[in-house]
């Protein structure tokens, strides 16, 4: 059974239009294309970085993670490599 919430109530036609139940039985199932582009992680990052992406998203108003990720996958294309020195 599908159900209809609106703000508005429902003329007397709209509810004649509507049926008690629909069978999808028949229908198709869609894999959705955009499943198993994303992996949800868990990363501990500074407050430093988070504010900055924070700054960033209002600027170009994108969500803060969404710029996070753009950056890395930017990283990643181009292969870039951090450079580590461990000073005694």
């Amino acid at each position: 059974m599908i159900r209809i919430i609106s703000a508005r109530k429902a003329t007397r036609s709209e509810f004649t239009i509507m049926k008690k139940e629909y069978n999808f039985s028949k229908t198709k199932e869609l894999k959705n294309p955009y499943s198993g582009r994303k992996q949800a992680v868990g990363i501990n990052l500074s407050p430093e970085v988070i504010d900055n992406f924070k700054a960033l998203a209002d600027e170009t108003r994108l969500p803060y993670q969404k710029l996070i990720d753009l950056y890395l996958l930017d990283c990643a294309k181009k292969r870039n490599k951090l450079k580590i020195e461990w000073v005694a």
